[in-house]
């Protein structure tokens, strides 16, 4: 059965910021921002034209209609309030430059749901940027890079969400490559229930993760990772620097796994981004693993409401033939 789901009003909101702005303030303007899958993102408009932005996490704000996470598996589904005020915090404390955060509440006392206020970054995302002034993007690529650089000097003990290894917790899994295989062939078995070109040739992707797992050598290093960053992701302070959003997933994490997703979303920009002494092995392991995943999680969102399923369908297709060449090439 289809969920009914409303954005939320001036009126459901205007307790929030008085919360966190104080009585004397007032909201005159909200717009629910497109994009966000996991939470709901919110423009606030107060009445001295200054903004914000909330995030809210809700059942009613979650497309993706998946059972409780479990904070100790490094991918389950990267969403909630704990997760995105711990990774904030360890951004800030590397230096990387995110929206800063206002007021967060899990009392569920203004709203009934986990909600933040945040600063609005007001330039725009990094990906219109590239796209309005081609001029301009080398400039905004070598900033991009710097930040990358501030972001992968951070190590952490284990691999995990920051949320857990920065509170003495532990990871679901012995070693990065091993969850990434188990999670490749979780997304196998997916993809080959949704669509039948990826169940005609389902042991043969599952051969090749298995073979490209056993290429890869033990390491011992967890770099300081957002783990979906593409210029979507990226917004621009006024004077053009950028900052990270959409920071749950922030984890300790190989750092190829960034790279490949850097290299997708990128495109033709990467080159600004690309970094010396990445380890070839687990680059064609989670290359695969990542076109895979992009095949299996978008069929999944479709099944529900979500708003735009023919860019799901877009994403899944071409995923697929990332993954189905790469199959090709490795016979």
């Amino acid at each position: 059965m289809t969920r009914t789901r409303k954005p939320l009003t001036r009126t459901e909101l205007a307790p929030l910021i008085r919360a966190a702005l104080g009585p004397g303030r007032t909201l005159t303007g909200v717009e629910r921002l497109r994009g966000g899958t996991k939470k709901g993102v919110y423009r606030l408009t107060l009445d001295d034209d200054s903004t914000a932005v909330a995030y809210v996490w809700s059942a009613d704000e979650d497309y993706w209609d998946q059972p409780d996470p479990d904070p100790r598996d490094v991918f389950s589904h990267g969403t909630g309030l704990g997760l995105f005020t711990a990774a904030h915090d360890r951004l800030a404390a590397a230096g990387v430059r995110t929206p800063r955060l206002i007021y967060a509440d899990a009392t569920h006392t203004h709203l009934p749901a986990d909600a933040a206020v945040v600063e609005d970054m007001t330039g725009g995302s990094l990906e219109d940027a590239l796209a309005r002034d081609p001029r301009e993007a080398p400039r905004l690529m070598d900033r991009m890079a710097d930040l990358l650089a501030t972001l992968h000097a951070h190590t952490g003990p284990r691999f995990g969400k920051v949320a857990v290894v920065d509170n003495g917790g532990s990871s679901h899994g012995v070693t990065c490559e091993q969850r990434i295989t188990d999670g490749a062939l979780r997304c196998v078995a997916e993809a080959a229930r949704r669509e039948s070109r990826a169940a005609a040739v389902r042991r043969e992707l599952e051969d090749t993760i298995h073979a490209l797992a056993a290429a890869v050598r033990p390491r011992d290093r967890h770099t300081l990772i957002h783990a979906e960053l593409g210029p979507d992701h990226v917004l621009l302070t006024p004077d053009g620097q950028p900052a990270l959003i959409d920071i749950e997933g922030l984890m300790y994490f190989d750092v190829e796994h960034e790279h490949v997703f850097l290299k997708l979303r990128f495109g033709p920009h990467y080159d600004a981004l690309r970094a010396p002494g990445l380890d070839e092995a687990r680059m064609r392991l989670y290359r695969l693993s990542m076109h895979l995943g992009l095949v299996s999680g978008p069929l999944t969102l479709i099944e529900g409401d979500f708003p735009h399923p023919e860019r799901m369908r877009e994403i899944a297709e071409h995923n697929l033939q990332q993954a189905l060449s790469l199959l090709k090439n490795a016979v």
